[in-house]
């Protein structure tokens, strides 16, 4: 069995071609020429083996290391596999063969980080030089036309044969590598989440297991599932993803980066989401837990967004006044207390127009610019406001806390509105 060495080995085979079914009219193609000419051909292989591993390295740059003999010997092996198969189903054209070897090399190419290209450049290169051989023999052999023919198409079958193995072998380790890379960045989620915070150098040794370049900031990214079932996000493979968690979610490293609002805007499509406030790496637990509580506010039309993607940044002051709900009812009680003998519709007037005196000025004409109302509306109001009460519009704290509980009332009723 060939080792993590044996990446990259090359055989005489051609790869790239359409894959096609094998049957038991391929057995023809071996069983065409008579079996003495495997007993003629073997003495000779280990020639044909050299000359397929001088065209393979001279030729494919991916697999020129003359100095490696680990490697060279690796090569040895899979083409010296190759052509004892090729001449044994020449000899037995029922025997079965064995694709062990060269699922082992698809799975060294994966390893490798490379691509089919250069094994199936190796595959051409090694067919050539098998088929040249077997033309010059062909005589020596006592092969006719026919068999030439026949054997000529039996390599083209066998081709196939080992790529299909090799690319076997190469999907198998490159989902094998896919799920272990995901399964760390589930690791690194749950560490990036945990509380209390995990250490820098635990972070920073399962970023680097997981292939994670560490960001400079980071946002949490709360998902509403019920908006969309799709479960698979068009995103760039950076973004930490929590699909399968119990309160779905993500990890945005470098939010505010070139282009990663248009591209969460395009990936989140379809999404009810909300993201945090981009924070050092040590608090993104922090971040995904302002996302979570803006993602509920929305749910109760506290906080509208037109957009699929709410933003905590956009409405800081409206998730620290519902921090403490009932601190801000005990306070609305309070504040406005001077207001709770009126008729609901007079209470919603005037706790308008003083939110907006508060907010805008106060001048009546442009906060009757702001209510869309006459100004001598605006300035009756502001009396009945000011016999309410009184000093307490002079007192700077008054005003403050007027303000938190007058944008609280404002935003629970247009979310019930």
């Amino acid at each position: 069995m060939a080792t993590k060495q044996d990446t990259g080995i090359v055989v005489a085979i051609s790869g790239g071609r359409k894959r096609r079914a094998h049957n038991a009219s391929d057995q023809r193609l071996w069983g065409s020429a008579p079996a003495e000419v495997a007993r003629r051909l073997r003495p000779g292989l280990t020639e044909v083996a050299d000359q397929v591993i001088k065209e393979i390295t001279a030729r494919v740059p991916e697999y020129a290391r003359p100095a490696d003999e680990t490697y060279i010997k690796a090569i040895r092996l899979a083409v010296d596999e190759a052509l004892r198969q090729f001449v044994d189903r020449i000899e037995n054209p029922s025997r079965p063969w064995d694709p062990d070897v060269f699922r082992t090399i698809g799975r060294g190419e994966a390893n490798e980080g490379r691509n089919l290209d250069p094994l199936q450049t190796a595959m051409r290169l090694g067919a050539r030089v098998a088929w040249r051989r077997l033309t010059e023999q062909s005589e020596h052999l006592g092969l006719t036309p026919q068999h030439l023919y026949d054997l000529g198409e039996a390599i083209f079958v066998y081709l196939d044969q080992l790529a299909d193995a090799a690319s076997e072998g190469f999907d198998e380790a490159r989902a094998r590598a896919a799920g272990e890379i995901g399964r760390r960045r589930h690791r690194l989620m749950d560490l990036l989440l945990s509380q209390p915070a995990a250490s820098p150098e635990a972070i920073a040794d399962l970023a680097k297991a997981a292939g994670w370049r560490l960001p400079r900031t980071v946002a949490g990214v709360a998902l509403d599932e019920r908006s969309n079932g799709r479960r698979n996000l068009p995103l760039p493979p950076d973004v930490l993803t929590g699909l399968d968690r119990p309160a779905p979610c993500l990890i945005v490293p470098d939010p505010n980066g070139p282009g990663q609002a248009q591209t969460l805007e395009a990936g989140l499509r379809g999404w009810k989401a909300a993201i945090g406030p981009a924070v050092p790496l040590a608090a993104a637990a922090t971040s995904l837990r302002w996302a979570r509580e803006a993602l509920d506010l929305r749910r109760r039309g506290v906080l509208v967004e037109e957009r699929g993607l709410l933003r905590c940044a956009d409405h800081m002051a409206t998730l620290i006044v519902f921090k403490d709900e009932e601190l801000v009812s005990a306070l609305t009680e309070v504040r406005l207390a001077p207001l709770a003998h009126l008729r609901p519709s007079q209470q919603d007037r005037l706790a308008e127009t003083l939110l907006a005196w508060l907010r805008h000025g106060r001048g009546a004409g442009e906060v009757a610019a702001r209510l869309h109302v006459h100004p001598q509306t605006v300035r009756y109001r502001l009396r009945q406001l000011e016999e309410l009460y009184g000093d307490q519009l002079s007192d700077p704290d008054i005003r403050f806390e007027l303000e938190i509980v007058l944008r609280a009332r404002q935003s629970v009723s247009s979310g019930a509105s």
